[in-house]
């Protein structure tokens, strides 16, 4: 099986109900016609607005099944707030069972989508898409290649696309998003 792991577009924030930005409208447009020829058999997304609005033009335009999968939202660092977020999300990378206030740790919000992630290799898809966030899908790459970590996140872009192929015995994350 192929996944292709999808980061969002540039969005208006990060709230669940957070809208494309006008950019991130536009460039939905561009990563439908990219994976346009990718025989993709099935689109999972995060409910978030921003992760739907994301794969929405390509859905409707290719006729694709479309489900709504929980596992995928984004990774809650904390229920309070934190004005040195990015720090602490950086010491997330290095203690993957840190923890803070009503947040999930690495290994927990890695767990969650990688449950997804191995039913989907057990059905009989042969290309599936998810649609996620950033953190989540670091996460996700960082359990297949250890290497993926707090530096790679901050590389990656809206939207973004990684092929894994689950036909090879070691699968690596391939960036394919141009």
């Amino acid at each position: 099986m192929k996944l292709y792991i999808i980061r969002h577009c540039e969005a208006n924030g990060q709230a669940p109900n957070a809208c494309l930005t006008l950019a991130g409208s536009e460039a939905s447009g561009r990563l439908a016609k990219f994976l346009s020829g990718l025989n993709i058999e099935l689109v999972i997304s995060s409910p978030f607005t921003r992760a739907v609005h994301t794969i929405q033009p390509f859905v409707l335009q290719n006729n694709i099944p479309f489900k709504l999968d929980d596992r995928l939202k984004e990774r809650v660092l904390s229920i309070e707030d934190l004005p040195d977020w990015y720090e602490k999300l950086q010491q997330t990378y290095i203690d993957k069972e840190l923890n803070f206030t009503g947040g999930e740790s690495s290994n927990e919000a890695t767990k969650r989508i990688n449950e997804l992630v191995e039913e989907l290799k057990q059905s009989n898809y042969k290309s599936v898409a998810i649609v996620t966030h950033g953190n989540i899908m670091s996460l996700l790459l960082n359990y297949y290649q250890p290497h993926f970590g707090f530096e790679e996140w901050k590389q990656l872009s809206n939207p973004d696309v990684f092929e894994m192929d689950f036909s090879k015995e070691h699968p690596v994350g391939n960036r394919i998003w141009r």
